[in-house]
């Protein structure tokens, strides 16, 4: 499979968790802030360096569903920076995926053109890093956040969620193919 095909194979499961949490909970998450999202994304990615460090874990959750975790709370990021947050659940399931499919397919075409000029150098990078990366762009968010979403020379915060997103999938990739 190329890159094209890998990457569709692993949105596509994480699409397919997101729709069965929504027929599960509903668009729930609409009265998160970005704030809380962002720790929530910290949370998943911390999780993940510790099972990276100590090598085992406790509970029945492995470091691919943390990914897909990562991945699907992204994309709920990216539909709260664009319709911020609300007070109830003010969208249906049908509108939660068509938000879903229109921020993955942003991130995924951000993703094919990086990939073009940078040559899939991906590829050779260490799962852990994408790890650590994830968490450097969380970090870089939580200032963002905290500047109330003002930066000076550098990318804003949907930047920093589509990059956590793409890091995760491609460890995601490396995870289904390359074990």
């Amino acid at each position: 499979m190329n890159t094209v095909e890998q990457f569709e194979y692993v949105i596509d499961i994480c699409r397919s968790l997101f729709e069965q949490k929504l027929k599960d909970y509903g668009a729930s998450w609409r009265i998160m802030r970005s704030r809380s999202i962002t720790d929530q994304i910290f949370i998943k990615a911390k999780r993940i360096r510790n099972l990276e460090m100590k090598g085992f874990s406790k509970i029945d959750e492995d470091i691919k569903s943390e990914f897909i975790a990562i991945v699907n709370y992204g994309v709920i990021g990216l539909i709260q920076l664009e319709l911020s947050f609300a007070d109830t659940i003010d969208i249906n399931n049908e509108e939660a995926l068509v938000l879903y499919n229109k921020h993955i397919t942003k991130t995924k075409e951000l993703m094919y053109a990086k990939n073009h000029d940078y040559d899939e150098a991906w590829r050779s990078m260490r799962i852990s890093s994408y790890t650590d990366l994830i968490l450097t762009k969380i970090y870089r968010t939580k200032q963002i956040e905290g500047n109330k979403g003002k930066t000076l020379v550098s990318e804003g915060i949907d930047a920093n969620y589509m990059d956590m997103i793409n890091y995760a999938l491609f460890a995601l990739i490396k995870l289904q193919y390359e074990n």
